[in-house]
């Protein structure tokens, strides 16, 4: 996951547009001499993927387990943990431990001048290949949800998220202070690193078992949502923190109302834009009608959340909501599915690719220390979450402990956080290498937990079974014959 500089800001924030030109200016310089083994390097990598995906998600399938925890642990088995088949700089990977330009040199002539180069290039690209993943993820993801059920659990929800932030930050902050005697800039950090909730992974999930459109499901999507907008907020707090010592009040205050507006101004444009939507589609005639106007909507939304310095994904996430109110959903639907097949694994296993389960090792001095540290964060990580389930009122019958163990991982957003602290220097080794522990596990945890607190419905699943996909010429659902 690229951490670039974003203008206003005195650290480094998560951001897609420089990340697309800093691998343009790349390809560029390096045109004449690795360009065409560029290219090799992430048709290697992309298969090294897909192997790692498939082979995770079925055998994970196997154990009643949802795939996406197979594709997270395929990402370990090839990554830097394992394997060293496909690294990443900021995974603590390097050309020479990259197996993939080890095989680029032996059968491709790979000049050893060239290598750095070569891998640089190759691991951007995946990185990018990575974030359009997600994007398309949560667009998905919006495509699935339903507008007027989020919007009808949408007070539950905020109160569902800012519980979940303001307790593990709180107790996490503290917690370092008194017990720990951590100063207190990178106790905040740490703290702040707890507040994370990974949308991505919690809603490929939900989604997997069938539980998305569930009154839980929705609360749980809708907080995480809203943790992401304040995440970000609060990183940017942190961020002013470590740098000057002071917060900026003004840009605090920008993200606050850039982050407001842009959700609700989304949701509005929706009203209007449904009706010409469904009416440019059908004076369209050649291949993808569909796709391609949604996928121009999909990624304007994600660029302009990135330009206003949110998120992209919520972008993304909010163009899924608003055609999800179309009359043409489920053939959109229909037809987004194979896309996201094709570049959603990527995501799973670039994450599980750069996480470095080496920090985990305790018989290594060094990490005793952290792994003292990350046993209490796990446990605010988790119990912080949790009591986010005590927060829902009015709702006697609902499963309050799925909704507090569906805001658990922290995923690729907690990772965010550690890189910005470890980028400021606010961060020692010890407590940067707890919050990867935290983040490790809490990832990994979650989605068999969801598994466990989601008990499923044999008639939900036989009727599931049933269902065929919509046909794209007659636009209608039938069933299986056997």
């Amino acid at each position: 996951m690229e951490i670039e500089a974003i203008t206003g800001f005195d650290l480094p924030l998560l951001t897609l547009v420089p990340t697309w030109s800093k691998t343009i200016v790349l390809t560029t310089t390096t045109e004449t001499e690795s360009s065409p083994l560029i290219l090799a390097g992430v048709l290697l990598s992309l298969v090294a993927v897909y192997l790692a995906s498939k082979i995770g998600g079925e055998i994970s399938n196997r154990f009643g387990l949802p795939p996406v925890l197979g594709e997270l642990v395929g990402g370990v088995v090839i990554g830097v943990s394992a394997l060293d088949i496909l690294v990443f700089p900021e995974g603590g990977g390097d050309s020479s431990s990259s197996l993939i330009m080890t095989l680029l040199q032996t059968t491709a002539g790979l000049e050893p001048s060239a290598v750095a180069a070569t891998f640089k290039g190759q691991s951007e690209v995946i990185s990018v290949l990575a974030e359009l993943g997600v994007i398309i993820l949560l667009f998905e993801i919006g495509l699935e949800s339903n507008l007027k059920e989020l919007l009808a659990v949408g007070y539950q929800a905020v109160v569902v998220a800012f519980v979940g932030v303001i307790v593990p930050f709180a107790a996490g902050t503290i917690g370092l202070m008194t017990l720990f005697h951590v100063a207190a800039i990178p106790a905040i950090f740490a703290g702040a690193a707890l507040t994370a909730t990974s949308i991505g992974i919690t809603s490929k999930v939900l989604s997997e078992l069938g539980k998305l459109t569930s009154t839980e499901g929705q609360i749980i999507l809708g907080a995480a949502v809203i943790d992401d907008v304040l995440g970000i907020i609060v990183l940017a707090v942190v961020a002013s923190l470590a740098k000057t010592g002071e917060v900026d009040v003004s840009n605090v205050i920008y993200l606050i109302i850039s982050a407001t507006s842009f959700l609700l101004g989304a949701i509005l444009l929706g009203k209007v834009f449904n009706k010409s939507f469904v009416a440019i589609s059908e004076r369209l005639k050649t291949r993808g009608r569909l796709t391609i106007p949604a996928f121009i909507f999909a990624f304007l939304l994600s660029y302009l959340a990135a330009a206003i310095h949110l998120e992209a994904i919520l972008g993304a996430f909010a163009a899924g909501l608003v055609l999800d109110e179309t009359d043409e959903r489920e053939e959109l639907e229909h037809q987004v599915r194979p896309i996201a097949d094709l570049f959603v694994p990527i995501f799973f296993v670039s994450v599980g690719a750069k996480t470095d389960l080496s920090v985990l090792n305790p018989f290594e001095p060094s990490n005793r220390e952290g792994l003292i540290i990350a046993s209490f964060l796990m446990a605010i990580a988790i119990v912080g979450k949790l009591v986010t389930g005590l927060a829902v009122f009015g709702k006697p019958q609902i499963n309050r402990l799925a909704i507090g163990v569906g805001m658990i991982p922290r995923g690729e957003v907690g990772l965010v956080f550690a890189g910005v602290g470890s980028a400021s220097g606010a961060l020692s080794k010890p407590l940067e290498a707890a919050i990867i522990v935290m983040v490790i596990l809490t990832t990994f945890l979650a989605p068999p937990l969801l598994r466990v607190v989601f008990p499923s419905n044999p008639l939900d699943e036989e009727i599931s079974s049933l269902k065929t996909p919509p046909d794209p010429a007659t636009k209608t659902f039938g069933t299986k014959i056997e």
